[in-house]
């Protein structure tokens, strides 16, 4: 069985940082690409950064030289460190492999960023 638990969100003024984690259930972590999404109010899910099994990394053009994605094998953890945050980050972070198991989402954690 395959569970994405997210914490670390919260309240965060424009500029500021926040990190979020991910811990994964199952046995698909450690072969597998992961992926931190993002969704909106009104807008669709959409993708932020993958990582490779090996630790290779792509981010999304808006997310770019701000957010970081990492992983932590060992510990079934992955991460993404989030710095200088604008108020077009505000959204429901989740994290899941890539491709997304569909049928697994988890929760989210919101992030919101406002002054």
């Amino acid at each position: 069985q395959v569970q994405f638990v997210e914490s670390g969100g919260g309240l965060v003024q424009p500029g500021g940082s926040l990190r979020l984690s991910c811990v994964v259930s199952g046995s698909i972590f450690r072969n597998y690409q992961m992926g931190w999404y993002r969704q909106a109010p009104g807008e669709q899910r959409e993708l932020v950064a993958r990582i490779f099994s090996g630790g290779s990394t792509i981010h999304a053009d808006s997310v770019k030289g701000r957010f970081t994605i990492s992983r932590a094998n060992t510990k079934n953890t992955m991460y993404l460190q989030m710095n200088s945050l604008k108020p077009e980050d505000t959204a429901v972070y989740y994290c899941n492999s890539f491709p997304s198991l569909d049928d697994y989402w988890g929760q989210g954690t919101q992030v919101t960023v406002s002054s």
